[in-house]
């Protein structure tokens, strides 16, 4: 069985490939020095300023830890040409996903945005070679649900929404179970891009988190936080801005 090699010398980089690989119980082994891959390794996590130093095998250049381990594991485990892909996503403060081919789970993980869906399953795709693909996103944060709809309408071939009932877990890494669970779940077909609309009470939860963001410093007015709650703008920048209409008016 291939496994996965790790080759750099940035020891910070090494030290949370290595602690992600060993969370998931992922078998890898560190090459040395020279970069000399063996026959046992299917592929190869380093550095993108590393890449060049890496000869004879497939290799996963990227500099986030978390992303490089992710399409590592789904290389190795996607070799095979696919009729079709299906991706759970289960909306949240954190955003389970889960990538099967074939009902073989590729590939799970978690992100803390639903934009950042988009860039890891864009990743994630780019590595494996299928007909067709379809997501099945959990419907029961809506403002959530149809952030991460809008983020990755480009990226698949159909889109479906899950009834989550029964797909919540308790223990382990919660999300990317559910995500589990939601791909194994037919959904209904999603037709037109929807539009995030944030509740009131959405709206007054993130004033809350500027307020708490800002050290108590600022509450950021609504139209600002429907724009935060709705994935147009972070909080960082949110705050920037009405920082700088503050200082435009006074």
């Amino acid at each position: 069985m291939k496994v996965i090699g790790v080759f750099t010398e940035d020891f910070q980089f090494f030290y949370q490939v290595v602690r992600r690989l060993k969370a998931s119980g992922e078998q890898f082994v560190s090459l040395g020095r020279d970069a000399k891959v063996p026959p046992t390794v299917g592929v190869v996590i380093t550095t993108e300023r590393e890449r060049a130093r890496v000869k004879g095998a497939e290799v996963v250049a990227i500099d986030d830890p978390e992303t490089a381990v992710s399409v590592a594991k789904c290389m190795l485990a996607g070799g095979t040409r696919h009729k079709i892909i299906v991706v759970g996503i289960d909306p949240g403060n954190r955003t389970g996903i889960a990538v099967y081919g074939e009902g073989r789970l590729l590939a799970s993980d978690e992100v803390d945005s639903p934009e950042k869906v988009a860039g890891l399953l864009e990743k994630l795709l780019a590595c494996l070679d299928f007909d067709h693909s379809v997501a099945r996103v959990g419907h029961g944060d809506a403002t959530k649900r149809d952030r991460v709809i809008r983020s990755i309408w480009e990226l698949v071939d159909a889109v479906e929404m899950v009834d989550e009932t029964g797909t919540t877990v308790r223990s382990g890494r919660p999300d990317a179970e559910a995500a589990k669970r939601i791909a194994m779940s037919k959904g209904v077909a999603v037709s037109d891009v929807p539009v995030p609309k944030p509740p009131p009470g959405e709206v007054r939860d993130v004033q809350r988190l500027s307020r708490i963001a800002s050290k108590g410093a600022v509450t950021i007015p609504a139209d600002l936080a429907e724009s935060v709650a709705k994935g147009d703008l972070t909080m960082a920048q949110a705050l920037q801005k009405h920082k700088r209409i503050k200082r435009g008016s006074s």
